[in-house]
């Protein structure tokens, strides 16, 4: 049966809420007098949406762009060598935060981290000509994302993702923790596997070999791992996601 649509003279809060709330649905809420036909009050509805983009933990672009300076790592090293594309690997990660910060005027916690460990590692894989920094890398950066993100959960009052997603999202606090506890152990396990590709997978190969494997993990493995990850938790987490409706 058709959903019946109630006009109503103002904006009102209360009857806002009264609406069902359906994780990524949209709420009519219809104004009499500017269509006062029912068959055509759809053009007369204000929707409160709800962006699946920017559901958890990163907006689908965000996460393309926070892995840009991975994306360019990968086609230096498909081109020329391990060591031209930790050189660029790094001047995209600094042009990363600069970009930010021109346009948003604030640094961005990730970008800041990662630019520090590849720095450091970037920089002693250049220095000494010895790749086995740059390819501990991936594992130093998502532990500190680990310690960050398990350390909420006994630090402060909130965890580290519903400060940083609560103004666009509502959900109970016992299942930010589980969403904050499950995101500390996926970075734990990323980095474990990574430690594992770039020195314990098939050591019988040659050097060359694994590390064009590693390459391949870092780039595909890594970023599909997390893209899953997301997609799961997103899909999990659904059901109890709530929004207010906007202020008048």
């Amino acid at each position: 049966s058709q959903e019946k649509i109630k006009y109503r003279s103002a904006p009102d809060a209360d009857y806002a809420e009264s609406l069902p709330q359906r994780p990524y649905s949209r709420k009519p809420v219809c104004y009499q007098g500017s269509n006062p036909d029912p068959m055509s009050a759809q053009n007369s509805i204000d929707y409160y949406n709800f962006s699946s983009t920017s559901v958890f933990p990163f907006g689908f672009m965000k996460l393309l762009f926070d892995f840009f300076p991975l994306i360019l790592f990968f086609g230096a090293y498909k081109f020329y060598d391990i060591y031209l594309a930790t050189l660029v690997a790094m001047a995209a990660s600094l042009a990363q935060v600069v970009f930010v910060r021109i346009r948003h005027g604030k640094f961005e916690t990730t970008h800041l981290v990662t630019l520090f460990v590849i720095l450091i590692f970037g920089g002693m894989t250049l220095l000494f000509r010895d790749d086995m920094f740059i390819k501990w890398k991936p594992t130093i950066v998502n532990w500190i994302f680990a310690l960050i993100v398990l350390g909420s959960q006994f630090i402060g009052k909130q965890t580290v993702l519903e400060r940083l997603l609560g103004g666009q999202m509502q959900m109970p606090a016992a299942i930010w923790k589980k969403v904050n506890l499950s995101w500390g152990f996926f970075f734990f396990i990323s980095g474990l596997l990574n430690v594992y590709v770039a020195f314990y997978f098939r050591p019988h190969l040659d050097e060359q070999l694994r590390t064009d494997f590693w390459v391949n993990f870092k780039v595909f493995g890594l970023l599909g791992l997390t893209l899953a990850f997301s997609i799961i938790q997103m899909m999990l987490v659904a059901r109890y996601i709530t929004t207010k409706p906007p202020e008048s």
